[in-house]
């Protein structure tokens, strides 16, 4: 069975473009030019993932972003302007596992988008056996891998993929710092990082927030500045 992955651009000829290249992957292609459509679809369509451009009218790709996260995890890239820092971070902090630039290589994007699935499809594959080593538990937090569950307090916490994956690494090196380099080729294996990338730094920011922890007086997460970041034992 082939992903299905959703592609919201206005611009027609940059989605046109990403469905050609999604479809000679063999992905299934739902492609909208108006963010109001793209809803309906997400709805009504189990989706894989989906690709949204920040710039829209009607409704910007950030605030469909935050719509689509209210009910769904599946993995979201976002289009961002070449020089917009600002809506890279946004994008990310609500809810976005990666982003990309315009102008962008597609091949750059499918490699993104397979890279995303095979971590979404991996959390969300169901397993006949659980085993100890499948459940990881630390103070308040208990986190099962095989299903892709989160605790706080007995509570669910909603993770996204990126941030479950980072949580997940960080407990397994419990009491080793990682550094945002690190997190980043684990979890993306690939390349494209520079030092001032600062995807790692947002996704630990909104991790913070859904276990309310804090940077000043942490319970969970550790930053070891200019190390990177590590979970106590």
């Amino acid at each position: 069975m082939s992903n299905k992955i959703m592609v919201v651009d206005d611009e027609h000829e940059i989605a046109d473009l990403i469905e050609v290249y999604l479809k000679n992957e063999n992905y299934e292609v739902f492609k909208f030019y108006s963010p109001k459509d793209a809803l309906m679809c997400v709805e009504d369509i189990k989706l894989d993932l989906a690709i949204l451009d920040i710039m829209m009218p009607e409704m910007d790709g950030i605030t469909l972003c935050q719509k689509i996260r209210d009910n769904h995890t599946f993995p979201i890239i976002m289009l961002t302007a070449k020089d917009s820092e600002t809506d890279k971070i946004t994008g990310l902090t609500f809810g976005a596992d990666d982003y990309i630039t315009k102008p962008f290589r597609p091949l750059e994007l499918v490699a993104r988008v397979k890279a995303q699935l095979r971590r979404y499809k991996r959390y969300n594959t169901v397993q006949p056996e659980e085993k100890e080593s499948d459940v990881i538990s630390h103070s308040d937090i208990l986190l099962n891998i095989k299903t892709h569950e989160c605790y706080l307090n007995e509570e669910p916490v909603t993770l996204t993929p990126t941030e479950f994956t980072i949580l997940q690494i960080l407990l397994e090196n419990e009491g080793n710092v990682i550094s945002a380099e690190d997190l980043f080729h684990r979890i993306w294996k690939d390349e494209y990082y520079s030092k001032s990338n600062n995807t790692i730094t947002v996704h630990i920011r909104h991790l913070r927030e859904k276990l309310n922890d804090s940077v000043d007086q942490p319970k969970y997460i550790k930053t070891i500045w200019g190390v990177g970041y590590k979970i106590e034992k």
